[in-house]
């Protein structure tokens, strides 16, 4: 699992499944949209980052089997 911030999320998504950046996603193959939070500040969505990247692995898994069950791409008809 990646968990990443950015200001603009379907070029970061467009990025990973592309393969344009080199690192974790990349290195990993990982290049589905199974999960995303919204803030309204950077600072927010960056203490939510660190928040999430110290939880454990189940944690992540229960937090996204609440909204995506079957872990289904939510990128996938998006339009580049």
């Amino acid at each position: 699992m990646y968990i990443g911030v950015s200001n603009d999320l379907e070029r970061r998504v467009f990025e990973h499944k592309n393969k344009l950046v080199k690192g974790f996603a990349s290195k990993y193959g990982l290049d589905r949209l199974i999960y995303f939070e919204k803030n309204q500040y950077i600072d927010d969505a960056i203490k939510r980052e660190k928040q999430l990247k110290n939880w454990n692995r189940q944690w992540k898994i229960d937090l996204i089997e609440k909204e995506n069950q079957e872990w289904n791409d939510l990128s996938v008809d998006w339009k580049y």
